[in-house]
């Protein structure tokens, strides 16, 4: 029990205590919500974060393979089943009102062999399940989801998507997706047919799939097409269901397969992220409110105190910055959003923002290197600490475009978010730090030119391949990052790449082709980068990526920039004009860096720098898609067909909007 004294001191100490507890809660609430991501699969690096059930699961290949991989026809292959989950479990619901949201995408490869023949079977599904365990004899139809004692019953706690191809009795056919709820006969289905979608085609083939959960309004969505192509506007199924009258409190995800006899497949998952609300800061929100209704006087003392300390405050010119607080309160309940950090903690952990911290400066604001310190000081963090220009009238509108953009962005070849600061109208967000720095300061700065050897040259471009065909295509949005660069490309411990800088990029609607449309046209990014089409047309789009993406290519090859010119025969050129015409002439290999000296692989060199040249092409539509380069890197498709002379710009008329996928539109043609 609490007295209340009529004196001021004891007001301030009640004051300052709630307050405490006020903060501690804020604390609370500011955990990182819970994700994961595997672009591939090692079992070095990832078998401790997986549970293997079932004596056929693997990884191989960079694979989950969850029933036995081999592709003889042996009686090992036959009634087989299995499940791979991620270890730890995740809070699915604390009410009937508060339920977790979630989104999943992954890649799958459903085989049958061709010679000799495979009947293809069961199938595979995407699981949610109480526990890391899996039922006996749940091979053939039970799809390692059940079994024939337990199927049907409440007690399995289990809710799958169903990737099905064999046809039992109660099967629309044997090509199709299904909602199964502690049951292997579905509760909703949908024939693949109509979508000219194969499950297990004798061709092998990877499809992409995403399924997303609103635990607001109990929808769960899934979508599915071939990997490369982008995210349909549409799912193929759509289904309410209340998750917390189904699954366990405390849930596992994963995937289970089966095989059959004579029914027999490799069920592989090649690709796999989850990203889930972290019920924690709800939870939180109900204590509060909790706490709150206990002690009306308490509250009521604390308005009054509240009150009177900050007119006392604006008083003395400190003034509370409520447009911060708003606002703070907002960007918190983004769903995924990281820790927030206190102003105060990362003005130390940058040593006040000192000049020998910075890492570096543009023109949304300056970068530092941060250490942050544990409670007990016994270990520290480094971070990257990007502060916005408090004099910039847009720098707000920069910090939000930035931080709605990355919040949930989970990719290994990404920068990763792991904190913002927003208070009194101080902007300041904070990401991994990157001991290797920027990918320019290696190949121009005379101190790193030894460490860029060729290998790892070709790693950085495949892994910012990666980046940029994750944005385009596997993220929820198509995000077009309009600053593509050797600066924006930094490099951590191993040399690996990770695109960042995110303070140009913007999500693009499915519908639509430029962020122009949305009323933020201009011709951002940097001289030499940028496409020619958004110097007319003042829009950017995912081909002007690719450009971009271009001159990152010759830039790493060559070792020169792009926004400079090559004297050459006592002409000047452009990095891809010169490049262009060492093609033309039939000796392109002159145009790789001279200091790698015959340290290099002729054959990539070669692919590389007319994969340059493919992405450099004056015309958009004429560039390789994101999926493509990507391929192209990763040596599974050839290196498009790039003319020697280099092709005339193509502009669309003034009148007619901008489309890579618009074939009759009025042109303008200049030649080189």
């Amino acid at each position: 029990m609490v007295t209340i004294i009529s004196n001021g001191k004891s007001s301030i100490t009640i004051f300052i205590i709630l307050c405490c507890i006020l903060l501690h809660l804020a604390d609370i609430q500011a955990a990182t919500p819970p994700y994961f991501s595997f672009d591939g699969f090692n079992l070095t690096e990832d078998g401790d974060s997986l549970e293997f059930i079932g004596s056929g699961t693997s990884i191989d290949n960079g694979a989950l393979q969850i029933t036995p991989d081999t592709t003889n026809n042996d009686p090992s292959l036959h009634n087989q089943f299995g499940r791979i989950m991620y270890k730890h479990p995740f809070n699915m619901w604390l009410s009937d009102e508060i339920q977790a949201s979630f989104n999943s995408n992954f890649v799958i490869n459903i085989y049958r062999n061709t010679a000799p023949a495979w009947n293809a079977g069961e199938g595979l599904a995407f699981l949610i399940a109480p526990d890391l365990s899996i039922p006996d004899a749940s091979y053939g139809q039970w799809l390692g989801l059940t079994n024939a004692i337990n199927d049907g019953k409440q007690t399995n706690q289990i809710v799958a998507i169903e990737f099905d191809t064999e046809k039992q009795e109660y099967d629309p056919n044997d090509n199709h997706i299904g909602l199964n709820i502690n049951s292997v006969n579905s509760t909703a289905t949908v024939s693949l047919d109509d979508y000219n979608i194969e499950l297990s085609p004798e061709v092998p083939t990877n499809y992409r799939v995403w399924v997303h959960y609103n635990g607001t309004s109990k929808v769960m969505e899934v979508y599915m097409v071939q990997d490369g192509q982008p995210k349909p506007e549409k799912p193929l199924l759509s289904k309410t269901i209340n998750l917390k009258e189904y699954v366990n409190q405390k849930s596992y995800f994963g995937f289970a397969a089966s095989t059959g006899n004579p029914q027999i497949e490799l069920n592989c998952v090649l690709k796999w992220s989850l990203e889930i609300d972290d019920l924690q800061k709800k939870s939180d929100l109900l204590w509060l409110k909790i706490g709150a209704g206990v002690g009306v006087p308490l509250v009521t003392l604390l308005i009054l105190c509240g009150v009177l300390y900050l007119y006392k405050r604006k008083r003395r010119g400190g003034g509370g910055d409520e447009e911060s607080k708003a606002l703070g309160t907002q960007l918190r309940w983004l769903p995924g959003m990281p820790r927030e950090f206190k102003y105060k903690d990362l003005k130390k952990a940058t040593n006040n923002f000192h000049e020998s911290m910075m890492l570096g400066q543009g023109g949304f604001g300056v970068v530092y290197k941060g250490i942050l310190q544990d409670k007990d000081h016994k270990t520290s963090t480094e971070i990257a600490v990007k502060k916005f220009s408090r004099d910039s009238i847009q720098s707000k509108d920069d910090f939000l475009a930035e931080l709605t953009i990355i919040h949930r962005l989970r990719h290994k070849h990404l920068v990763r978010l792991v904190g913002w600061c927003y208070e009194k109208g101080k902007l300041l967000l904070l990401y991994d730090f990157m001991p290797n720095g920027s990918l320019d300061k290696h190949l121009y700065e005379a101190s790193n030119q030894n460490t860029l050897n060729w290998r790892r040259r070709y790693r950085i471009l495949a892994g910012v391949a990666s980046a940029l065909h994750y944005l385009h295509n596997e993220y929820d949005q198509k995000v077009v990052h309009r600053d593509l660069k050797a600066s924006n490309i930094l490099l951590d411990s191993d040399y690996n790449a990770r695109l960042g800088d995110f303070g140009l990029a913007r999500a693009l609607d499915n519908e639509r082709n430029s962020y122009a449309e949305l009323g933020l046209a201009g011709v951002p990014g940097t001289m030499g980068y940028v496409a020619p089409e958004c110097f007319h047309t003042g829009r950017a789009t995912p081909e002007s990526d690719v450009y971009g993406f271009g001159a990152v290519v010759l830039e790493v090859i060559c070792s020169r920039s792009p926004g400079i010119s090559i004297n050459h025969h006592q002409r000047l050129y452009s990095l891809v004009d010169w490049v262009w015409m060492l093609h033309r002439e039939g000796k392109i290999e002159e145009a790789v860096d001279e200091r790698l000296g015959n340290d290099y692989v002729d054959d990539e060199a070669k692919k590389l720098l007319l994969l340059g040249l493919a992405c450099s092409h004056p015309i958009a539509s004429d560039r390789p898609q994101t999926q493509d380069i990507f391929q192209i890197i990763s040596g599974t498709m050839p290196v498009p067909n790039v003319p020697p002379f280099k092709p005339a710009f193509t502009w669309p008329s003034m009148v007619t909007a901008f489309s890579s996928s618009d074939s009759t539109l009025t042109s303008t043609t200049f030649s080189s």
